[in-house]
This record gives C-alpha cells, structure tokens and sequence, in this order.
C-alpha cells in the first residue's frame, strides 16, 4: 500500500490556499478562461479558500497531455511535494480533460490525491469526496466528456465531407495551373487568395480555378508530352528547367514533382478527401480509395479527362505485369544504391513502379520496406513530417514578409536560396525546427544554419510535436551563428548562444525600420 501524505496550507486570514486549473480549446464561449475563473472564484468564497496559484491552458485540446503545459507543470508541482497550496478548483470534469481513455483522466486526479491534494470540480452538482456514488458519476461524466470529442470529431468531419461534396477545397496549396478563389456565401467571387492568405469569414468557402493561360498551357503540355509523346517524367523535369519554368514554389523540376501533376484528379476538376485520416490525435492513416470522399467535375478542368486517363493508365501499366518479386527486387536494389528509403526517392526512379503502386501492391511502404528487411532506424512518420514542412516553408516565409512590408520595410526574395533582403541592408534566413522526442520521451530541436549564404540574421521556428502548432521564435545574428547545428531543449535558460527568443515575430518586423541587432532582450 502506498503512503498517503495530507498538508494543511493555511493562510494567516484562515483560508485554505488553493491553486485553480483553467482550460479553454474552441468549443464553446461558456468554457472562456474567465467565465472559468469567475464561477472558481465564487466557489472558493463560498468554501473559505484563497486562490494562490494558477494554471491555464489557452487554446489546447483537452485530448490527451500533448502541449498541455499547464496540465503539467501542476502534475510536476504536486508530484514534487514543494506546492503552496492544498486543493486544486476546476470549473468541470470536461475542463480537467476530454482523454479518450477514461483511466487517463482518473489517473492524473489520482496522483494529486495521492499527495494529499484533493481535485474540486467546481460546477458539478456532486461533492468529490471519494464515496462510491461519487465514483460512478465522475466515471460517467469522463465518459460522456471522451464521448462529446467524438461525436463532435464527427460532426467536423461530415462537415467537411459535405464542403466537398458541394464542390469547395478544404486547405492545401493550389498547385501549378490552378488557383484559389475565394468566395461568399451566395457563391459570388471575393478574388483571387495569394500564397499564404487565409480567408477571414467563417460563412467564406475557396474554390479552385485555372490559373494564368501560360502556365494552363505548361500543364496540358506536360500531359501531351508524357501520354502522347511517351516522353518520362524526367525527361519533361529537365526540359522545364531548361525553359526556365519554375514550380509554383519557385523551384526546380524533378521526375517525383511532375509525377505528382500528372496523378493529380484536381486537374480534371475533381475534388477529393480524406485520403489520410487523423482524427482525434490518433495515428495519422492512409485510407484505400474506397473509403475517399468525392465529388467528380467541382472545379473547372485544365486537362480534358481522356488525357489524364490515358497518362494515368500509363502509370497503371508500369507496375501492372511486374509481379511482387520483381517490384521487391527493385527496391532491394535501390535500398542497396542508396542506403534508405523513401516515397520521395521511389518517385525519382526512372526504372521502378511509383510509390503509390507500392503502397496500392503491398498494403503501404512500410509493410513494403519489411518485405526486404529494411526497417527505418526511427518512426516512418518523418518523411511525410518533413514532406509537411516543405510544403509549409514557403507560407511562412510569404508570411514574414509581410509582416515586414507592414512595417514599413521593402523586402525582396531570392528565389533559389529563399533568402529574404530587408531595405536593402541585411538579409534573413528561415529556419523551421521540428519537434524530436527522445528514449526518455524528453522534446528536443535541432537547428541546422546555411552558413554557406551568411545571412545577416537567421529566424528558427521551433514547432510542437504536432509540427503544425508553433512554440516560438528563435533569432541568431550573424555574429553568434555557431558554426555547427543547435540543439534546443524544452526550456532554454537565458540566451542560448546568444540567440534572441521571442514570442512573436513583432521584433523582428520592427527591424524593418532600425538598425539591424538592436534587438531588446
């Protein structure tokens, strides 16, 4: 049996100090933090206790712990037995958590009583004092709390699933050839959405168009040359770059870029969802076409349908008289090229079937990838991790410039390195950090510099382990830039090689208008 420690925390004027737990994610203005904090309070008066501490989380799911700082710098303070007070106020059990495991949530309650510091969900209508009714109902309400995260997770994704049945584009970049086009609730155009923009109104839905004639031209071209001509991807990549034709983020072509135009059915005007699923923070799935959500003709097309039939039937082709042994042998032999694999890499080879036949042949990469014996040396995941954040780099960068322009500050771009001019006078490099998580389930980032383009500042953006949620901004002067990566901890005491951390990136936007490094601490 374990040993259960009680405390008394009595402040001079007789009251109990108590500390108070607030949670709001996005789901109801009746959960604000100080609707929360104003029901607790009253609470408190009413039962002689003195709110001397205070930890929130702000826009966080209540899922599970992940990015719960709040939740847990109180589990690690009760834990610790060095807390100040000896009860801890909740507005309800749903604020403590919506955990899909109902034990979960139990869990971390019971640690705190095991301390001797008892949870009071404040708007309840039981007392918890641990009696068998109490019990029930708390495993009850929990449930009902894990239960109301699904059915909304539902309801989001039927929702969804409705938008696109309806015709409308649920996020991701346009492409090359297309555009997004905002539009009103009563289906009127409101322009064109530029690289990073985001529409402002809930009733507002996006829809894609053809972009420019010459660039509507490049894609027909790119279909003609490879369904007609039989030319390869590769060989259509090196004769657009040898055009001087960039991608629609400014880069070179490559066979894996022009493959993935010529499987896209956005092209022809369809619309399609839910080919990946990660619904309620579970892991992320890659659904079989049936299970697809779409809808046929939703957008005007930039490729007549017989076109982009008979490239894709030649795409089918490759693959179609390979048996699995062969396709497994190729694999084996680029496994042995190159040392690692990957759909990116696949995608590159002339010589082999694509990713998706891999995946459609085998069940996925990685079951692939055992066929062969290769088992990657951490999780998967991080190619398409990384994949993400390819995609996601040229957004934030439009974004700082922005910020910059609205500053005041004139910005050009260089469009090979991405390397960002301010007024002519120093240059800023952008650098995304993602979220590492070691044996001993510590968080770490490592941050890797272009020290070959000497940027005069470098902005590292260090993500959560989600890779979409960002923490903060790291800045480095040129002056300090260390001349080998950086790895960061969860927190970094005091200027970390004399990097500025900042909250938001107004610093930065105000040196658009100052000497470059007066950068206050």
């Amino acid at each position: 049996m374990g040993v259960w420690r009680t405390r008394s925390k009595r402040r001079p004027d007789g009251a109990i100090a108590v500390a108070q737990y607030v949670r709001m994610s996005t789901d109801h203005q009746r959960y604000s933090t100080e609707n929360q904090r104003d029901a607790i309070q009253q609470y408190a008066v009413q039962h002689g206790m003195a709110i001397v501490k205070t930890y929130a989380d702000e826009g966080k799911s209540g899922l599970n712990l992940e990015h719960r700082e709040g939740l847990k710098q109180l589990i690690q303070d009760v834990e610790s037995g060095e807390t100040d007070f000896e009860a801890i106020l909740v507005y309800d059990i749903s604020r403590w958590g919506r955990f899909q495991d109902a034990d979960e949530s139990a869990y971390y309650e019971y640690l705190c009583r095991r301390a001797g510091i008892r949870v009071h969900y404040c708007a309840e209508p039981f007392e918890n004092d641990g009696s068998p009714m109490t019990v029930v109902i708390k495993s009850v309400k929990r449930v009902m709390a894990a239960e109301y995260s699904r059915e909304l997770s539902t309801k989001v994704f039927m929702g969804q699933c409705r938008l696109i049945e309806l015709g409308f584009r649920q996020g991701g970049p346009a492409g090359f050839g297309l555009r997004r086009m905002l539009m009103d609730e009563r289906g009127s155009s409101k322009g064109e959405l530029r690289m990073g923009e985001r529409k402002s109104l809930q009733t507002d839905r996006v829809i894609l168009t053809p972009g420019p004639a010459q660039e509507t031209a490049i894609v027909r071209q790119i279909y003609e040359r490879f369904a007609l001509q039989r030319r390869s991807e590769r060989e259509i990549a090196e004769e657009l770059n040898a055009a001087g034709i960039c991608t629609d983020r400014d880069r070179k072509w490559t066979r894996g870029t022009v493959h993935q135009l010529l499987i896209n059915e956005k092209y022809v005007g369809n619309n399609i969802y839910n080919r990946v699923s990660f619904k309620l923070k579970e892991k992320r799935v890659r659904n079989p076409p049936e299970m697809w959500v779409r809808a046929n003709g939703a957008f005007e097309p930039v490729v007549p349908l017989d076109l982009f039939s008979r490239a894709n039937a030649l795409i089918a082709a490759r693959s179609e008289h390979i048996d699995d042994e062969s396709m497994l042998e190729r694999l084996r032999k680029l496994l042995d090229r190159t040392g690692a694999l990957s759909g990116l890499l696949i995608d590159e080879q002339d010589d082999m079937p694509s990713s998706s036949s891999y995946r459609q042949r085998f069940g996925g990469l990685v079951r692939a990838y055992s066929l062969i014996g290769f088992e990657p040396e951490r999780d998967f995941a991080y190619i398409e991790v990384n994949r993400s954040l390819r995609a996601r780099r040229p957004d934030l960068i439009a974004e700082i410039s922005e910020g910059l322009i609205r500053a005041g500050g004139r910005v050009d771009q260089n469009p090979i390195s991405e390397m960002l001019t301010v007024n002519g006078e120093f240059t800023i490099s952008i650098v995304l950090a993602r979220c590492l998580r070691t044996h001993g389930n510590a968080y770490r980032w490592h941050i890797r510099f272009d020290t070959s383009q000497h940027p005069d500042i470098t902005v590292a953006i260090r993500l959560a382990e989600d890779q979409e949620t960002i923490l903060d901004y790291y800045l480095f002067p040129r002056i300090d830039i260390p001349p080998r990566r950086v790895r960061l901890a969860e927190e970094n005491n005091g200027f970390i090689l004399d990097a500025y951390r900042f909250e938001s990136l107004e610093p930065l936007y105000g040196l658009a208008e100052r000497v470059p490094f007066q950068l206050a601490a």
